[in-house]
C-alpha cells in the first residue's frame, strides 16, 4: 500500500509541476482518461527510479552529501528527473512522457519544488508513513 501511495503522490506533484511550469510537460493522451493515464506513467516511472536507483546513488555519494550537508540529494533529485526524461523518450514506450525544456538549473529548480511538493501532498495522503 506504501507504493500505491507513493505513486498517487508523485502523479500529483507531476501534475502541478506541469500546471507550474512551461519548461516542464507531460505530453500524451487525447482525452481526459488518457491524460490521466500519461499522468500516472511518467509519476509510475519517477517513483520506480527513486526507488531502485536514488538509493545506489546516495549510497556513492555519501562523501558529497556529508560535504554538501545533504544539499548534494537536490543534484540527485535532479539527476532522477533527467533520468525519468530519458526512459520516457523512448519510442517503446508510446507517445507519452515527460519532457523538460531548458538546462541543468531547470533541472535543480524543478527537482526542488517536486520534492516540496511531495512532501505537502504526502501529509494529506493516507498511508504508512514510516
Amino acid at each position: 500500500m506504501n507504493f500505491i501511495a507513493r505513486l498517487v503522490v508523485t502523479s500529483l506533484a507531476l501534475w502541478i509541476c506541469d500546471l507550474i511550469f512551461d519548461s516542464f510537460e507531460i505530453f500524451g493522451g487525447d482525452d481526459v482518461l488518457g491524460r490521466v493515464l500519461a499522468i500516472v506513467g511518467v509519476g509510475l516511472i519517477f517513483t520506480l527510479v527513486s526507488s531502485i536507483v536514488k538509493p545506489i546513488v546516495s549510497i556513492v555519494s555519501i562523501p558529497l552529501l556529508i560535504l554538501t550537508l545533504g544539499l548534494f540529494y537536490l543534484i540527485i533529485n535532479a539527476g532522477m528527473l533527467w533520468l525519468t526524461e530519458w526512459l520516457t523518450s523512448q519510442n517503446w514506450l508510446g507517445n507519452w512522457g515527460l519532457e523538460i525544456e531548458g538546462g541543468f538549473w531547470w533541472y535543480l529548480w524543478i527537482a526542488l519544488i517536486l520534492a516540496i511538493l511531495q512532501t505537502v501532498i504526502g501529509w494529506v495522503v493516507p498511508g504508512d508513513k514510516s
